[in-house]
């Protein structure tokens, strides 16, 4: 089954530090390893992206937030719970994870994924992945593999089969800045 057998080998390529291109609950994605300084800096070459932008991580559910953040707002569940959408929230005091996937003001951006693939991925690494669109900076996130740059599909190390095929157009998540006090603004709707 490709699934399977797709999981498989992302899973041996980002244990060893490399970078994936695969669909998220949004749109198709880089990835690698989190907490992987060397990983992250592969990433941001392929994308020719400022490492002075921070990038967004994937986590398989809510009980993990508090291993990399120091603190999980109260209200954080319940919002979660009221937007079907997918939704990337950015919090304060980001902690575990490679230097450089941070921001400079300490926040990072975390979305708890909704699809099965990338949550069976995640739950099985243990660790959170970094997802950014699949394009180089500047230029436009593909809404389907087939409109992914050339550049990108050569610079990755693995290249997930599983919904090539698929021509369902996705949109970027929803993101949120959350305060500790759990205050929050929609930057992104």
């Amino acid at each position: 089954m490709i699934f399977d057998d797709d999981i498989e080998k992302a899973l041996k390529v980002l244990s060893s530090g490399g970078t994936i291109l695969y669909p998220t609950d949004t749109i198709w994605g880089i990835g690698c390893d989190a907490t992987n300084k060397e990983a992250v800096e592969k990433v941001y070459h392929i994308k020719n992206r400022s490492e002075a932008k921070s990038l967004i991580i994937l986590i398989d559910n809510i009980d993990k937030l508090s291993d990399y953040i120091e603190k999980v707002p109260d209200i954080t569940a319940d919002l979660l719970a009221s937007i079907s959408n997918p939704v990337t929230i950015i919090y304060s005091s980001a902690r575990r994870l490679a230097p450089n996937v941070i921001a400079s003001d300490g926040t990072i951006a975390i979305r708890i994924v909704k699809d099965d693939f990338c949550a069976e991925l995640i739950r099985r690494f243990g660790k959170p992945i970094v997802s950014t669109s699949a394009n180089i900076s500047g230029f436009d996130a593909p809404a389907v593999y087939s409109q992914i740059a050339g550049e990108i599909i050569t610079a990755v190390d693995y290249i997930v089969s599983y919904k090539q095929d698929y021509f369902t157009r996705s949109k970027p998540s929803t993101i949120i800045r959350m305060r500790d006090d759990g205050f929050y603004t929609i930057i992104r709707d």
